[in-house]
């Protein structure tokens, strides 16, 4: 009877927080605010009424089971050509700012929080140094932040959780068995979480793509894509390597290759359900967030006066700004010169208010919170109010670069000239003049083979793409007239290998570097649709 209670008990909970996350979610899109700002804030609002069930946050429940697929989904919306064109500047943020901000948080520990000393602000340094990626990606793209900006933000945030591991054992070790690690020693140990990481992620990757050559159905598919994620996390944490960065791996090198291996129809599905999963699980990470302040504050409660602690967490949320912005400045410098020097790209240096941006983005979410409720009730000083002031200060840096930062980038970006302009980008119009001229080419040529027979066929086909070249992608195909089935079955086979010749064009402007993932994606939806209509398959 206890039994079903208590399951009857969390059945009501998780139904509770999805219609929070629906209704919250549809509230944020009318008032025009990024929804995980919502959410975080109608958790906190929620967190106090009474008779509300406490739901915990268990750190092993986030890295275990949120956290997998959405860097998976991360990662596999992350275009590839822009990772690599940001590589330097990305390394030097995803690993270099972490390893700044642990030293920067340990000092100003020392000298201004009187409950902590400099061990302690090393791991307090580590529990808030690595940006969220959930955090980054869901409100950097929902309020228009330039595509570089982004591309930036995103490879930041899932790699720099090597660093970040690395930081937070290193912290554990110092204030619980009082190690000192030597230089060679923490270098040989990140060394091992990134190639380690990294090689079982491909390696997972290279297994599922030669798996994916015998299944071509939506459900088997899906199913495949839910278990990779959480098999190269789990693979990747078992060989004591970073989970993370083998999940990323995996979801960058099966995106490249899903190319080759998705038929239309199944992309279809497996992205429809991937973009309602990832949306149900970010809105309860952030719902859970809000919901954990009581637990933040009856750890603190009486320990130290409020005044005390409000004043600890302003200051704590400022200097953590800081930090990133006095790295962020050079760090830029440093990448634009590398590049140019030794690389040979051309690309434009980032304009200051850019990288201000870029700076002004340091987005922590459920991961700095989750590591926080990971360290030790008792820590090495044998007191458990140095445990409860770092919960209680990655609480309050959350809340103020999630909160309060995300909710002025949209009045930043507009005060800078940095909204995106309306309008299709010009790479993505090139990439469609390119692709429509080979079809049109390839039917041309085909009308030449096949002979009078099929030429009025060809002909209306044509017309129809000569027509979208020059609109450049503004209108469809329109609908096929009627005809019989034997003209009607011809005509749809002359369409789809038009429709294959577009889309082995896109793939290789994309595999050229001619274009980007993001680019590609958008074209090769169309394309998706397109063919499955005209084939008539429906789309479930």
């Amino acid at each position: 009877m206890e039994a079903g209670s208590s399951l009857h008990a969390v059945e009501t909970v998780i139904l509770l927080l999805l219609v929070l996350v629906a209704g919250f979610a549809a509230m944020a899109r009318r008032i025009k605010v990024p929804y995980p700002i919502v959410l975080v804030l109608a958790g906190l609002i929620i967190s106090f009424l009474p008779r509300m069930p406490r739901v915990p946050l268990d750190p092993d429940v986030v890295f275990v089971v949120f956290l997998p697929p959405l860097l998976y989904a991360s990662a596999w919306w992350m275009s590839w050509r822009e990772f690599r064109r940001n590589a330097i500047l990305i390394s030097l943020m995803a690993f270099g700012l972490v390893g700044f901000t642990v030293w920067g948080v340990a000092e100003f520990s020392e000298h201004f929080i009187t409950a902590l000393d400099w061990k302690a602000g090393f791991l307090l340094g580590a529990v808030v140094a690595t940006t969220d990626a959930i955090a980054a990606t869901s409100i950097a793209k929902s309020i228009g932040l330039p595509r570089r900006i982004v591309d930036i933000l995103e490879g930041e945030s899932l790699l720099n959780d090597a660093t970040g591991l690395l930081a937070l054992e290193i912290g554990l070790g110092i204030i619980q068995g009082g190690e000192t690690p030597t230089l060679g020693g923490g270098l040989a140990r990140l060394l091992y979480l990134v190639i380690g990481g990294i090689g079982i992620g491909l390696l997972i990757g290279v297994i599922v793509g030669w798996l994916e050559k015998f299944i071509d159905y939506g459900p088997v598919e899906l199913v495949v894509s839910l278990v990779v994620p959480y098999a190269a996390y789990i693979a990747g944490e078992h060989a004591k390597a970073s989970g993370v960065l083998a999940v990323v791996a995996c979801g960058i090198y099966l995106s490249r290759k899903s190319t080759q291996f998705f038929s239309p129809e199944v992309r279809l599905q497996v992205h429809g359900a991937w973009d309602a999963l990832t949306f149900m699980l970010n809105g309860l990470v952030f719902v859970l967030i809000g919901l954990q302040l009581p637990y933040v504050l009856n750890g603190i409660h009486g320990k130290f006066g409020r005044g005390t602690l409000i004043f600890y967490g302003a200051v704590f949320s400022v200097v953590l700004i800081v930090l990133r912005m006095v790295w962020v400045f050079p760090a830029i410098k440093i990448a634009s010169y590398v590049e140019r020097r030794w690389m040979g790209h051309q690309e434009e240096e980032l304009r200051p208010r850019e990288v201000f941006v870029v700076g002004w983005t340091g987005m922590r979410g459920v991961i700095a919170l989750a590591a926080a409720f990971s360290v030790p009730e008792m820590l090495g000083n044998g007191r458990a109010e140095t445990r409860n002031l770092i919960v209680f200060l990655a609480f309050c840096v959350i809340l103020v670069t999630l909160v309060l930062q995300g909710l002025t980038l949209p009045a930043l970006i507009r005060a800078l000239g940095l909204a995106g302009v309306p309008g299709m980008d010009p790479e993505e119009k090139e990439a469609r003049r390119i692709v429509l001229r080979a079809a049109l080419h390839h039917l041309e040529e085909e009308r030449k083979r096949q002979g009078q027979d099929a030429e009025h066929l060809y002909d209306d086909l044509i017309h129809r793409y000569r027509h979208k070249l020059a609109a450049v992608g503004g209108g469809e195909e329109g609908d096929l007239e009627a005809a019989d089935t034997e003209t009607m079955t011809r005509l749809r086979s002359i369409l789809e290998d038009a429709l294959q010749a577009e889309r082995r064009t896109l793939i290789s402007l994309r595999d050229r570097g001619r274009i980007s993932d993001d680019t590609l994606r958008t074209m090769e939806r169309e394309l998706d649709l397109a063919e499955t209509r005209y084939q008539g398959t429906p789309i479930a």
